[in-house]
């Protein structure tokens, strides 16, 4: 027997997913991890029986509640649906599903609509961060399309600016939290930070790679990863995460000098 349960299936930056209300989730959570793999089609590689698009990034849900906060309007808990194995990981948050979070709110009212702009206070329940979201809502609508770009979207829509209140020690409570700047893991220099998302940081260089690498090479490099896993894992536990094995964060950032505009090229690992 099939069970119907409202949601919005929307990109949030460059990730998509489902968008929940929590009214319209069973009180039990244990509940959840049935419904959300029943959802994106996993476990399963191509995730053929559900709306899943077979990658981490388009496997991903939102589940969306007046906040307990009154300093914020609406509560965003956030779920990392795996794609191969029948797990939900409920520990990190995502900053690109985070732009869908105002517009499904207001769309859903949730939160009420402004003519020409709508600010909405979110927060972010797996970190306990507070962000502010701008929406263009021209005419008491919420607006889509625009002339704004970002790296790894196709097209152009309406911009979706995100204020981080509280974005430093989002995890740990610390910029730096093994109180360094810089130090070494297997032999390489890394700078383990926590703002928005804990992340170890590392030259491109000094790992073997240029920065510029397209993201299929990158992704097909496993002798890469079987050489950066274990240094993240270590990472996560210089942190005081834990076992970060089962868990995706902390993230890894490769960084490299700049061959055009701007002052670094960085490439983000999700």
């Amino acid at each position: 027997m099939q069970t119907a349960i409202p949601a919005i299936f929307m990109r949030g930056g460059t990730s998509r997913g489902l968008y929940f209300n929590k009214a319209d989730l069973p009180e039990d959570r244990s509940l959840w991890d049935g419904i959300l793999l029943a959802a994106f089609g996993s476990p399963d590689p191509r995730q053929v029986d559900g709306v899943g698009g077979t990658t981490s990034v388009t496997s991903k849900t939102c589940i969306i509640s007046p906040s307990q906060r009154e300093d914020c309007d609406v509560d965003y808990f956030f779920a990392q649906v795996s794609v191969d194995d029948a797990s939900v990981d409920y520990g990190p948050t995502c900053g690109n599903m985070l732009a869908g979070v105002g517009p499904c709110a207001i769309e859903t009212g949730l939160v009420p609509v402004e003519d020409g702009e709508t600010r909405v206070r979110i927060h972010q329940v797996n970190t306990g961060g507070k962000v502010e979201a701008v929406i263009q809502t021209p005419g008491g609508h919420v607006e889509f399309e625009g002339d704004a770009a970002i790296d790894g979207v196709p097209g152009t829509g309406a911009p979706i600016l995100l204020n981080f209140m509280d974005a430093i020690g989002s995890y740990t409570d610390q910029l730096f939290p093994t109180g360094k700047p810089m130090e070494q893991i297997d032999g390489i220099d890394v700078t383990l930070v926590d703002a928005a998302m804990p992340v170890m940081i590392m030259r491109a260089e000094d790992i073997g790679k240029t920065g510029y690498e397209t993201a299929a090479e990158l992704a097909a490099d496993e002798a890469f990863f079987t050489r950066v896993e274990p240094m993240r894992r270590e990472a996560g536990r210089r942190m005081g995460l834990g076992d970060v094995s089962g868990m995706v964060v902390p993230k890894i950032i490769i960084a490299a000098p700049p061959r055009g505009d701007g002052n670094i090229a960085s490439r983000y690992f999700v």
